[in-house]
């Protein structure tokens, strides 16, 4: 079966619909950094600290916010580049939309529940409202990503090379493309996919671990409240609750680890997306821990402070590792031509396409 290419109309719907993504997270970054005290304040709350704002009001964004903006502006760049394989940019679409599909859904009922009374009902129905539409456009990403593709056929590829009329070609054969690399288009090389499904694999284990201990030690009631969301969580009105964020960015990063073991065509837009976010997730839990003074008293703590801390180093090493590893170049598309016809002829020392079959020493009659 041939592969299939996002339709020009596809890529630039897409795009789009990026920007419109994009365009909403920003607007809700610059309300915070608009009711913030002093500017650093907004990048402190992101950090896990609480500086209040200038008004008696709620942050709305948190680290991952500016990087969901980023990630959509790239995407975009992605769609609408042609030279970027069909496969890429699709993936670069599909990851957004997960990625937005899995960090929203919990604020659809969180924003509505009773326990938010105390904030402005303006406000927490904008919130909400901004968090039902990013839905909606992922869920639109996903259906522009599967219904706008054609199939990749053979138009226009003829056959040349005819010494007479068409009617004189003894055979066509198919072009051979030389130093083309075997594989779909931007699918990654085995060496890069196989360092990125390791690195994602291993961060993605470590973070779903910690979350199980979480559940054993704090008991299911407890741990739902950090699941589903709580007055006792709360941070932020787009910021998921803190073990839903965690389990989701684990579920993104195993996905792109078995895409990559598989070197699938849309795996590295997949580890980039899930690498980062995964990475500024543990970031943050590292500069938490260094503003409260943990880290330099690392040897001092408890022992299960001191694995909470490394396994943070460790996801953010691993995160940062698996970008520059997914970032590099995949398989490169085949040349313009090479499957282009080529056909030759039956007269003595004529010129042959080199893999083409020789004609037999004696043609049947009327040839």
């Amino acid at each position: 079966m041939r592969d299939s290419v996002l339709t020009r109309g596809a890529r630039g719907l897409g795009a789009l619909v990026c920007l419109l993504l994009a365009l909403l997270s920003a607007g809700w970054i610059i309300r915070d950094l608009a009711i913030a005290q002093h500017g650093a304040d907004v990048w402190w709350a992101w950090l896990g600290e609480t500086p209040r704002p200038r008004e008696f009001t709620a942050w709305a964004t948190s680290a991952l916010d500016p990087l969901l903006v980023l990630g959509a502006l790239v995407a975009a760049v992605t769609a609408l580049r042609t030279a970027v394989p069909s496969s890429v940019a699709t993936g670069a679409l599909l990851s957004l939309a997960a990625a937005t599909a899995l960090l929203r859904t919990p604020l659809v009922w969180m924003l509505g529940a009773g326990w938010l009374q105390g904030l402005d009902s303006g406000l927490t129905a904008r919130a909400r409202l901004t968090a039902l539409t990013q839905l909606a456009l992922a869920v639109a990403l996903i259906v522009v990503s599967a219904a706008g593709r054609r199939p990749d056929g053979p138009a226009g590829h003829g056959a040349r090379g005819l010494p007479e009329p068409a009617s004189s070609a003894y055979g066509v054969v198919r072009a051979v493309p030389h130093g083309v690399a075997p594989g779909a288009p931007g699918r990654p090389f085995k060496g890069p996919a196989v360092t990125v499904a390791v690195l994602l694999g291993a961060a993605g284990l470590a973070v779903t671990c910690w979350e199980i201990r979480w559940w054993e030690q704090l008991g299911g009631d407890i741990y739902g409240k950090g699941l589903l969301g709580d007055a006792s969580v709360f941070r932020a009105l787009l910021q998921p609750p803190v073990h839903w964020q965690a389990l989701a960015l684990a579920l993104l990063a195993l996905a792109a680890a078995a895409a990559a073991l598989r070197r699938a065509a849309w795996a590295r837009p997949a580890a980039l997306t899930a690498a980062a976010l995964l990475s500024v997730h543990s970031a943050v839990a590292l500069a938490f821990a260094l503003r409260t003074g943990e880290l330099g008293r690392l040897a001092a703590l408890p022992v299960r402070a001191q694995l909470e801390v490394g396994t943070a180093a460790f996801v953010a090493a691993a995160g940062l590792a698996a970008v520059i590893a997914a970032a590099r170049p995949g398989v490169p598309a085949a040349a313009p031509d090479a499957d282009e016809a080529l056909a030759y002829g039956a007269a003595p020392g004529e010129a042959r396409p080199p893999h083409a079959p020789p004609p037999p020493s004696t043609l049947p009659p009327g040839w």
